[in-house]
């Protein structure tokens, strides 16, 4: 079993989360798994970060990084990175904190990273689906992934998917200055980038459950950003077909 004596890490941006930190938080640590969680918190103004501070005194393995101001998803994964780095872990988890993530799926994800590098907790992947999105949401999103699979030749079908599992090793083969995202384009980079260095990428299906009526975090500019991104990966990927050509 490839995650037995592993040193693994959830890392977790957050933003406006204070409603559902402390459920997140207990739903991981009651999981039969020597786990840490990292939460990296964008100084959210309901004092997400406060409400963390609190349950770290029950958790001796929950760390906290706040940042000064809403910086980004892009950079505050980089940041739970390079935090993850320094301090050996060999695993690392990404997840969303809004509970649409369901943490049972963890323990088969790292298991896979026992002949691979990625594993991606994939709606748009066999048996993987989406509650409780409007259909239009649900079009949108399928159809986002198609155009990035398409246009970047990756065989993955959900590269905005947040959820997921890494062998932190692969990480030193990324520069992570020329990620640029800071919205949900960057995860189609990060795969991208590990795709490009030939890492092992693999899907595994999810149901992410989604709520209906909850504000979405996704806006037109982050929409705009990850499209354009797309197109110029796209753009150096044909480049690079014509020079070795």
């Amino acid at each position: 079993m490839f995650i037995k004596n592993k040193k693994i890490i959830v890392i977790v941006p957050t933003y406006n989360e204070v409603g559902n930190i402390a459920v997140f938080i207990d739903k991981i640590f009651v999981l039969t798994l020597d786990v840490s969680i990292l939460i990296v918190d964008d100084n959210s103004p309901d004092g997400t970060s406060q409400e963390v501070k609190k349950i770290k005194k029950k958790y001796y393995n929950l760390f906290l990084i706040t940042r000064n101001k809403k910086l980004g998803l892009g950079s505050a994964y980089i940041e739970g990175f390079k935090y993850a780095l320094e301090n050996k872990y060999e695993v690392i988890v990404q997840m969303d904190a809004d509970l649409s993530h369901d943490p049972k799926y963890i323990l088969d994800m790292v298991n896979l990273l026992d002949n691979k590098d990625l594993v991606v907790g994939s709606r748009y992947f066999g048996n993987g689906g989406v509650l409780n999105w409007p259909l239009g949401r649900v079009l949108l999103s399928k159809g986002a992934n198609v155009f990035a699979k398409k246009m970047l030749g990756v065989p993955i079908n959900d590269l905005t998917s947040g959820f997921r599992c890494l062998r932190s090793n692969v990480l030193e083969k990324i520069k992570f200055e020329s990620i640029e995202c800071q919205g949900y384009g960057f995860q189609i980079e990060m795969v991208y980038e590990l795709f490009l260095n030939g890492f092992r990428i693999c899907e595994y299906p999810i149901v992410f459950e989604g709520r209906r009526y909850e504000e979405s975090k996704m806006t037109a500019s982050i929409a705009f950003e990850a499209f354009f991104r797309v197109l110029v990966l796209f753009s150096q990927r044909v480049i690079r077909f014509l020079k070795n050509f």
